[in-house]
């Protein structure tokens, strides 16, 4: 069946269920994965999926689901993207493989230069490329350390940026990310942010907060970077309250410190402009980047100041599959598509849809607690009703059931009471607005 269906936009946009879910074929691979693969590598949504494209997911039993997530906010561009498709099949055609560090190849510089130009500010700049979110995140913090010659780093409150042992220090939460791995690195200071919902602060006070806590804990002259996710993902999709990133990093410039922003999640057209930052026009000494670079290829990169990124030695960076020639072509093609097809403006049509959706039933629904982000990257946070304390168990509930009803919903925040929303931007608004109304029928359901 799977050799027959056509996968990428030419899929049929509807939601469609000719079995349960997960259906006899999905079971039968879930049974042949527990016994080969890992316990701790887990399933959300045991449904295996044999195409995609558009707003949907086909799985191997033929059940087409509407997609919410974009597999993490990365498919931004959709599933088999026809630019992403042509490109990929164009390079492996030629070669898939030569390491960069050794025999150089054209895309990779394509790339830097695309990055230099479409990050926030109009400073000189240097890029590197990498594999994942982690990779960028981790020699974001080898280049402020070997250009400030300090070694602290501080980071957030819920704040999440990976799963290597450096990034398992700099990310708050413990389930499942970190229970058990440590020891972790050393020199990783973790600070109050901006949580508006929570804690109630203007930008400039929560920023006041932090400060006084960076200093009075760290102190500047022993910090190399302060690192920070524009909206924090897997957090919860805070976004801090205006003036936050501005104070924060003023207060970089001003001591030494070099200000990171972790764009691995925002980045890309995702909150409806190219990167997070620019909102509050807010120009970071190093930008980190993956997720929706490349269509769903791995790829990601560090840019920022070419002082800075220039400061490490010829070596310093590297690895043998970083910047590869297929994901980097993905990714000329990727941003060429986001462009093309003015997806920014797309991602915000998608969050006013989302927006005025949770925002009609938080009238008669107390346990809407808030609903927050920008452009395609938005969520809820669900609470019990008339309180603020945080509802897991709902919001389990409410991800589980709509599994079951052919829709894939990502959860998040540190309390798990956060049901996010990361449609591909290639989603229709028909689709959209049915995915989004079996999570308004769950909730009226699950009163």
């Amino acid at each position: 069946m799977s050799a027959t269906i056509q996968g990428g936009p030419s899929l049929a946009q509807e939601r469609k269920l000719v079995t349960s879910i997960p259906g006899p074929k999905s079971q039968e691979l879930l049974d042949r994965k527990n016994s080969a693969v890992a316990a701790g590598v887990g399933l959300a949504y045991p449904a295996f999926i044999v195409a995609a494209g558009g707003g949907v997911m086909v799985d191997a039993d033929g059940n087409s689901l509407i997609d919410l997530g974009s597999g993490i906010a990365v498919t931004g561009v959709g599933n088999a993207a026809p630019a992403v498709v042509e490109a990929v099949q164009d390079q492996v055609a030629k070669f898939t493989h030569t390491c960069f560090t050794l025999t150089p190849y054209e895309a990779y510089v394509d790339v830097a230069e695309k990055l230099n130009e479409l990050t926030p500010g109009s400073h000189d700049k240097r890029s590197a490329l990498f594999n994942s979110g982690a990779e960028a995140l981790e020699n974001a913090v080898k280049i402020a350390r070997h250009f400030t010659k300090k070694q602290a780093i501080v980071v957030f409150d819920h704040g999440y940026h990976g799963r290597t042992n450096l990034t398992m220090a700099m990310t708050a939460k413990n389930i499942p990310y970190k229970s058990g791995f440590g020891p972790f690195a050393p020199e990783v200071y973790r600070i109050p942010g901006s949580y508006p919902y929570r804690d109630g602060l203007s930008g400039a006070e929560a920023a006041k907060r932090a400060i006084l806590a960076i200093e009075k804990q760290v102190g500047a002259e022993n910090l190399a970077a302060v690192v920070i996710e524009p909206i924090q993902g897997e957090g919860g999709f805070i976004v801090p309250a205006d003036g936050f990133l501005p104070a924060l990093a003023e207060w970089c410039k001003a001591n030494n410190v070099v200000f990171v922003l972790d764009e691995v999640q925002t980045g890309f057209a995702r909150t409806g402009k190219m990167f997070a930052a620019d909102y509050e026009g807010v120009t970071a000494d190093l930008v980190t980047t993956a997720k929706g670079i490349a269509g769903g290829m791995p790829l990601s990169a560090v840019t920022g100041r070419a002082d800075i990124m220039n400061s490490a030695h010829a070596g310093g960076f590297g690895g043998t599959y970083a910047g590869s020639p297929v994901a980097t072509r993905a990714a000329l093609a990727t941003i060429e598509t986001y462009a093309k097809e003015n997806l920014a403006d797309r991602a915000n049509q998608i969050g006013e849809i989302i927006s005025f959706t949770f925002s009609d039933l938080q009238k008669s629904d107390s346990r809407i607690g808030d609903i927050r982000g920008r452009g395609a990257m938005m969520a809820i946070e669900l609470v019990k009703a008339g309180t603020n304390e945080p509802d897991a168990e709902l919001t389990g509930k409410i991800a589980a059931e709509a599994f079951k009803q052919g829709v894939i919903l990502l959860t998040c925040g540190t309390y798990g009471n956060v049901i996010r929303f990361l449609p591909p931007l290639s989603i229709s608004d028909d689709l959209l607005r049915e995915g989004l109304g079996v999570v308004v029928d769950l909730i009226k359901a699950n009163a």
